[in-house]
């Protein structure tokens, strides 16, 4: 590997843009490459060893393009592929996404925690065992979002559908008294201008883009691999409608990029 080979962000949709510009503003010199696997999507509809294939096939396109480091930016597909891909790769850099559980846990006053995820993220092994580690003297309620990936995969941050179906969500955290909130899932953090404006402003809200970020240029620094030049433009692939993603990028993704489309 080379410092200025590029790093390759995966994701099941547009959700790991939201990770995709945290490590963007951190590691500015970084080039990036990303794969949406928009024709597959939701992922928390199929089943693990299909997460398993479309992420090791994604892998497998990031080696080719020389990739220098693979982050997962998709909650689903971590739980489903990453132990096997580490296996695969013991030599590449991988990182993963996990809720951020243990900073929730510190940082809440009620003691009641509030968690938006998919019914997959909130239904995984991974999960329950970080609520084992981390949450054992928090309250953590559980809130299962069906709908919202689909609606901010065509770019719907405000409207008043997805109004509805977000009040109908964290209603049920507020009234048990939760003052944090993880937001669980890599799509929903693009949901924070709208939760500011849904939200007392006594509540924390919580992804976990930067600490992917961190752990990114950790890994990086560990090998000497941090770029040092000038990047090239972001690229990014979709297995979706290519024509559909040049169109929202420029509502989720504030920088210039190329989109191809992902044929596998």
């Amino acid at each position: 590997m080379v410092k200025d080979a590029p790093i390759g962000v995966f994701d099941s949709g547009v959700g790991g843009l939201s990770v995709l510009d945290e490590i963007q503003q951190l590691l500015p010199h970084e080039s990036l490459l990303y794969v949406a696997d928009c024709g597959h999507i939701p992922y928390g509809e199929k089943t693990p060893a299909f997460i398993r294939e479309r992420s090791r096939l994604v892998a497998e396109f990031f080696r080719a393009q020389g990739a220098k480091a693979f982050v997962i930016a998709c909650n689903t597909a971590t739980v489903a592929a990453v132990a096997d891909l580490r296996q695969d790769y013991p030599d590449w850099p991988l990182v993963g996404m996990e809720p951020a559980v243990k900073p929730a846990a510190a940082a809440t006053r009620s003691g009641v925690v509030g968690v938006l995820a998919t019914t997959g993220t909130l239904q995984s092994a991974k999960f329950a065992a970080l609520l084992d580690r981390f949450a054992t003297d928090v309250r953590v309620i559980t809130q299962p979002c069906p709908g919202l990936v689909e609606l901010i995969e065509t770019g719907d941050l405000d409207s008043p559908a997805l109004r509805q179906l977000l009040q109908g969500y964290i209603e049920p955290l507020l009234s048990a008294g939760c003052d944090t909130i993880i937001l669980g899932c890599t799509h929903y953090p693009f949901l924070k201008p709208l939760l500011a404006q849904m939200l007392p402003p006594s509540i924390i809200l919580i992804d976990t883009g930067a600490a992917v970020a961190r752990q990114l240029k950790r890994l990086l620094g560990e090998r000497e691999l941090l770029a040092l030049g000038d990047p090239e433009p972001a690229q990014f692939w979709t297995s979706g409608d290519v024509y559909h993603l040049r169109n929202i990028l420029p509502t989720l993704w504030k920088h210039s990029g190329v989109v191809r489309s992902f044929g596998s």
